[in-house]
């Protein structure tokens, strides 16, 4: 008897969402946010550097609570659309990320993520890079302003924080035939006006900023940095259009990100990305049973360690020549004469 080929085909009977699972995630990670809220101003009574404290395990649960909204956004998290909607919704208030908006935005990134010839997608400015041919090939203004926009002080500290709480605010990319997903930012915004406008009605801004400011942006901060890694690591594979393969650019162009499993809770399991990608209807709550479950395919995946990623960052460039990602040289290549 001839031996089958492994094929992705087997993880479909993980996409099913489980009812359960989806509304046990939901209410706890909703519960014990505003549970964390109320207990960050309460200790402003105490110790404004408490309310700073309670900040980091708030801002994993942002966290969380954006890949509650992602697994919505790809209609994997309960078995309805309308479940999903309602949930995702939900879930950006607490994320200042509009739902529709951000789902048109996400599917993008699914179409064309590690492709050479799909670059180019606004949405996708933290994971895509330049070659080190089209490098070397920029003028020297365009080379300093790539060195500074892809410098990792901006881009994973300085830049997320805007991008969440401003850039959001606005359709960016949108065109006006997009209705659905250019309301969703204005019913957030308003949404978010009402809320924090009673919070500070209440507390007062300056209770309202030390609350929710650090733990949003920290949160924004952490989010881009999974995303982006997971994209953007050292044995990432990028390929021409001709060469992209679907299963190839899951196991290789996205990685395993291994964590301890407390930062793979509040991460809500993107860590398994290989996975996310090669079946993106699958919910949070069911990769890692299909990564075990499927390990002749799902096995393949390039593993990232916490090490790796915290120096993914600093890899930019594709090298073609040593199919690898690479930093920004500090001294251009000299071009011959």
């Amino acid at each position: 008897m001839r031996p089958t080929t492994p094929d992705t085909a087997d993880l479909k009977s993980y996409q099913g969402a489980l009812a359960g699972r989806a509304a046990w995630q939901t209410a706890s990670s909703f519960g014990l946010y505003v549970a964390l809220v109320v207990a960050m101003y309460a200790a402003l009574h105490v110790s404004i550097w408490l309310t700073l404290l309670l900040a980091l395990p708030a801002s994993g649960l942002i966290v969380r609570i954006f890949m509650l909204q992602h697994d919505c956004g790809h209609g994997s998290l309960f078995r309805t659309a309308r479940l999903n909607n309602v949930v995702g919704f939900a879930c950006s208030l607490v994320t200042l990320t509009p739902f529709a908006y951000w789902r048109r935005l996400h599917a993008r990134h699914h179409a064309s993520w590690n492709n050479l010839d799909g670059r180019g997608v606004p949405a996708d400015f933290f994971s895509d890079c330049l070659t080190v041919a089209e490098y070397h090939r920029l003028g020297r203004m365009a080379r300093w302003s790539y060195r500074v926009t892809h410098h990792p002080a901006l881009l994973h500290l300085l830049l997320p924080p805007v991008v969440f709480v401003l850039l959001y605010r606005v359709p960016f990319d949108t065109p006006a035939s997009c209705r659905r997903e250019r309301l969703s930012v204005v019913l957030l915004n308003v949404a978010l006006l009402c809320v924090f406008a009673g919070l500070v009605a209440r507390m007062g801004w300056v209770a309202v900023a030390l609350v929710h400011g650090p733990a949003v942006a920290l949160a924004a901060i952490i989010g881009i940095w999974l995303f982006s890694v997971q994209h953007r690591f050292e044995d990432s594979q990028w390929s021409r259009s001709g060469e992209w393969n679907y299963r190839q650019a899951s196991l290789h162009g996205a990685s395993y990100l291994k964590l301890p499993r407390v930062l793979q809770w509040f991460s809500g399991n993107i860590g398994l990305h290989h996975v996310h990608h090669l079946r993106p209807g699958i919910p949070n709550y069911r990769l890692q049973a299909c990564h075990d479950a499927c390990g002749e395919i799902t096995g393949q995946a390039t593993i990232l360690t916490l090490h790796d990623a915290l120096r993914a960052p600093s890899f930019a460039l594709w090298d073609e020549d040593r199919s690898r990602m690479t930093p920004i040289p500090r001294v251009p290549a000299k071009t011959s004469t």
